[in-house]
């Protein structure tokens, strides 16, 4: 379990503090904006610029780890995929290691630009017209087809390195996002379950090989809250803090699977894979991948919300787990 990031705001400010003179920064405004997994302020600075601090949570990424996702961020741009660009520190890490007060641990701060624009989440929740959220997900198709052409391509360089999504990842012994077959709260008949899930799965992606076309560093966490639309309307994607190797069904997998029970789910479905194949191949053959990775999202955000107690993740988590049991049988697990 990831160590809980139990620090106050007034810890957490103080920290983003400290953390401004490796960049030469001296905001008017220091305003904290988002508490979840990682802590972000905005700087608003004296000319009218602004930037995110982002306080990463312990226990999650090694500063290696967290280097490479600046420079495959730094990549994408470099293609013309418009994603936040990092600042690095004047010394020319991309992140500053600021120690709390008391000296116990300390936390990596990293700085991107500030993007504004609103949410898609919102954006789709509160829009009437059909054609306009089909408009947006057939955005989202390209621009991950965008992502997945620049990362097939894409030759990493010594020392890159970052989690991954593959056999080991999802139902391996030591799994990224936790064991979902065996937290504590399973009932016997759901832990057979989930059990033949497991193996179900680790049998199908065993056939599943990792060549470029279809494997390569994935944004892993592409839903429409870590979408932004931007004020002239295209829409810029953020958050790149999951972001590994993986199999490119998974990223549109994760892009769906919260807007299943939409009505016009086929629409948008239709529309995000019309999206994704103006600009990559995406073959029938593939597309039946689709169900397994859908099915996989929910299974593994079991384990997730189990291991992240300190975000109330684990309210709901009885209804959430009794829903996967209902999708492993009718998949026929």
């Amino acid at each position: 379990m990831l160590e809980p990031n139990d620090l106050s705001n007034e810890e957490l400010r103080d920290i983003a503090e400290r953390a401004l003179p490796h960049w030469g920064l001296s905001p008017d405004a220091i305003e904290l904006v988002s508490r979840s997994e990682n802590t972000v302020f905005k700087l608003s600075m004296p000319e009218g610029r602004a930037f995110a601090l982002r306080i990463h949570r312990p226990g999650y990424h090694s500063l290696a780890e967290l280097e490479s996702e600046l420079i495959w961020t730094e990549a994408l741009n470099k293609a013309g995929i418009h994603v936040p660009v990092g600042v690095r520190t004047l010394e020319g890490p991309g992140y500053a290691t600021i120690p709390t007060l008391d000296g116990t641990s300390s936390r990596a701060v990293g700085l991107v630009e500030w993007m504004e624009g609103e949410l898609l989440s919102s954006v789709i929740e509160c829009e009437a017209s059909g054609d306009r959220i089909a408009d947006h997900f057939r955005e989202m198709g390209r621009i991950m087809a965008a992502c997945h052409n620049q990362a097939s391509e894409w030759d990493a360089p010594d020392g890159f390195t970052r989690h991954a999504f593959d056999l080991p990842g999802y139902v391996g012994e030591a799994p990224f996002w936790g064991r979902f077959w065996d937290i504590p709260i399973l009932a016997t008949e759901q832990r057979a379950t989930l059990g033949r899930a497991r193996e179900g799965i680790r049998a199908l992606l065993s056939d599943c090989g990792k060549d470029p076309q279809s494997y390569s560093m994935i944004h892993a966490d592409l839903h429409a809250h870590n979408v932004l639309v931007r004020p002239d309307g295209a829409l810029q994607i953020f958050d790149f803090d999951d972001a590994g190797w993986g199999w490119h069904q998974y990223d549109l997998a994760v892009a769906l699977f919260r807007l299943q029970q939409r009505p016009d789910y086929d629409r948008i479905y239709q529309a995000m894979l019309a999206g994704y194949r103006e600009l990559r191949p995406f073959s029938s053959e593939a597309e039946e991948w689709l169900p397994l990775f859908l099915l996989l999202r929910h299974l593994v955000v079991i384990s997730w919300q189990w291991n992240r107690p300190e975000l109330g993740r684990r309210e709901g988590l009885e209804e959430w787990v009794e829903e996967g049991c209902r999708q492993v049988e009718a998949f026929g697990f």
